[in-house]
């Protein structure tokens, strides 16, 4: 089956369960920034990100051709964590996720409400990956990745049809489509639906500084490393290198990588808050800093802004709304 084929069904899989997100616009801030902004808030999806739409699809998938084992391992900085536990929860299957021991206190609150077991580890120090994969093996557990596999690729997808088909409705016939990048399941899910149905709409991933690899990827055709364990506000997309399935999608079809600062970050954070009534997360704004900071980097009028997720403890919440400017 198709990548294109896979979001179809996945699709399929999720109606009546995954919500579709609004697609927003509001005439004050087009005077502001001087082009026609769309906000996808993706914060307002189940378990507050988009990570629910690819959680459900590989479960409900794996379910469906019955490949879970024990239960389900999944490794996540905690948006992941809360989409594999709602819909693990939903199937009645059990989970165990591992987390950062530094991740946001309400990432790991959700996450054990919706029964998951959690163990924790040091980002800086430990290999989550190489922890997933151990978890696994000894307890004969599924492991569902956060963006390094075809079923949660597709499960994104479904964001990109609903982009297309709410845009169109609306009038939009070119477009970039600014996407929060860490993996690139989100951005690479997204794209597949451009390529096939509006291939005059442009991806561009966003991501903060110092965590550009994606950016960096994509200039020089290779998959870059970050070379830093500089803390980040914006921990839902800290990732050390493009995804081995998500950058060839990236790289045949995406413009140039943009990067914010987290000082940019903030001020969208305050930006959506008081423009869109809508609360995001740091690294769920990225796009949005870059639609504001970026501006002239932008080609084309209309512009689409994914906002990934809006699962932010209050403290750092309160000081983006309390930033100046």
């Amino acid at each position: 089956m198709s990548n294109i084929d896979l979001i179809i069904q996945s699709q399929k899989y999720a109606r009546n369960i995954v919500y579709e997100t609004p697609l927003l616009f509001n005439s004050k801030v087009n005077e502001i920034l001087g082009k026609n902004i769309f906000i996808k808030p993706e914060c307002l999806q189940i378990t507050g990100s988009f990570k629910f739409r690819g959680a459900w699809c590989a479960i409900s998938h794996l379910k469906k051709e019955n490949k879970i084992l024990n239960g389900v391992v999944a490794y996540s900085s905690g948006n992941h964590a809360q989409g594999v536990a709602a819909a693990c929860k939903a199937h009645d299957i059990p989970s165990l996720i591992v987390m950062p021991k530094d991740a946001p206190k309400q990432k790991i609150s959700n996450t054990l409400d919706y029964n998951s077991e959690i163990i924790f580890y040091d980002r800086y120090t430990e290999i989550r990956e190489k922890i997933g994969e151990n978890i696994a093996n000894e307890k004969k557990l599924t492991l569902i990745k956060p963006y390094d596999d075809d079923l949660i690729i597709a499960g994104q997808g479904t964001c990109g049809l609903e982009i297309i088909k709410q845009s169109k409705k609306l009038g939009v016939e070119k477009a970039e489509v600014l996407v929060c990048c860490g993996g690139g399941g989100l951005s690479a899910g997204i794209l597949l639906a451009l390529e096939k149905y509006a291939p005059f709409y442009k991806l561009r991933t966003c991501e903060p500084e110092f965590y550009d690899d994606t950016a960096r990827s994509l200039k020089s055709g290779k998959r870059e490393i970050n070379e830093t364990n500089n803390p980040s506000i914006c921990d839902a997309i800290l990732t050390p290198t493009p995804g081995e399935l998500t950058f060839p999608i990236l790289k045949r079809n995406a413009g140039e990588g943009l990067v914010v600062s987290e000082k940019e970050v903030l001020k969208a954070m305050k930006f959506l808050y008081q423009h869109f009534k809508i609360v995001s997360e740091p690294g769920g704004a990225v796009a949005a800093a870059a639609a504001i900071f970026s501006a002239d980097k932008l080609n084309e009028k209309d512009i689409i802004v994914v906002v990934s997720g809006g699962n932010v403890d209050s403290e750092i919440f309160s000081k983006a709304i309390s930033e100046n400017g």
